[in-house]
């Protein structure tokens, strides 16, 4: 019922699906723009060097070779490209402050990038439990900025924590995808489909948990009006219907997984536009039903339909 509501309430609010888009368009172009400069600036010196020129005319030698049949260059290739890759390695290695440097500097420049977008996230966080709490429509700048240093605050403590519980989850991936084969019948590329699935499996099982822990903090400053510390405390400490909290998470990054790699393949990509900042909703949505519920608060689903915490709508007419 819970996870009916939340897909009810976020097609009700699909317009914010348009604004996120819009801001997640213009702040992409601009952090694009700042890591290409950072790229450039940092690693030139390595791009345009004749070592890496002669390793890229080497691999270019090679496929012309293969489609006209020099053997003459396919025999010599081997010796040639290892000499290149070895020039290339120590113009690396004579250059690490500047490749230090450019990752330093897109690190902090995604931290940067999580931080803005979740600052359109809390905004859109906000217009939902407007719309579920009293049904009106709140502009999404209104949103934005009335509660900006609220979100801001929010921010900094959610990204590196996120930031934080992601590493050590792909970490943990990482050595569960390359290990678990030494552990399974050897079956050839089967074992490889089942240490892939199980990897899978395993990030979303992880991703739910993390939803679960914190499923009630954003909620819990917004509709509950308590202080960003407050909230998430309450949040990681709230177990009342943890299970069913935790299958629903689950469930709705399945959803999400189907829904964005059918949107991919049958669009050739274009529909992620719409289907990706649509999962991020979605997601807020079943956060907010989830604290709806479990603090006994009432809310609309829709104009004439208010459900409570027993789950039963209550029409009210026309």
């Amino acid at each position: 019922m819970r996870f009916r509501h939340s897909v009810s309430i976020t097609l009700d609010n699909f317009s914010s699906v348009f604004k996120l888009l819009l801001y997640r368009l213009v702040t992409g172009v601009i952090f694009f723009s700042l890591s290409f400069v950072i790229l450039r600036l940092g690693l030139s010196v390595i791009v345009e060097s004749a070592e890496v020129a002669n390793l890229k005319g080497l691999i270019s030698s090679f496929f012309s070779a293969i489609v006209n049949g020099n053997t003459d260059v396919l025999h010599a290739f081997q010796g040639d490209f290892a000499a290149a890759t070895a020039d290339v390695l120590r113009l690396i290695a004579g250059h690490g402050g500047e490749i230090a440097g450019c990752i330093v500097g897109l690190a902090i420049l995604y931290l940067v990038s999580r931080f803005i977008n979740g600052l359109a996230l809390f905004a859109i966080a906000g217009t939902l439990n407007d719309r579920m709490e009293t049904y009106s429509r709140t502009k999404f700048s209104q949103a934005y900025f009335i509660r900006l240093g609220k979100a801001s605050l929010y921010q900094v403590i959610y990204v590196p924590l996120c930031f934080l519980y992601d590493a050590l989850m792909l970490t943990a991936c990482w050595f569960l995808f390359f290990y678990a084969p030494s552990f399974l019948p050897s079956w050839g590329f089967l074992t490889v489909l089942i240490a892939i699935s199980m990897t899978l499996m395993a990030v979303a099982c992880l991703e739910a948990l993390k939803m679960t822990l914190i499923s009630a903090w954003i909620p819990g400053m917004i509709a509950g009006g308590e202080k960003v510390g407050a909230a998430l405390k309450n949040s990681l400490k709230n177990r009342k219907s943890f299970a069913a909290r935790y299958a629903s998470f689950l469930s709705a990054i399945y959803v999400i997984i189907i829904v964005n790699v059918a949107a991919a393949i049958a669009t050739v990509g274009s529909g992620l536009l719409l289907t990706v900042p649509l999962s991020y909703i979605f997601l807020l949505s079943l956060q907010f039903v989830h604290y709806y519920h479990n603090a006994g608060k009432k809310y609309f689903v829709s104009l004439n339909t208010i459900v409570g915490k027993e789950d039963k709508p209550e029409d009210l007419g026309e």
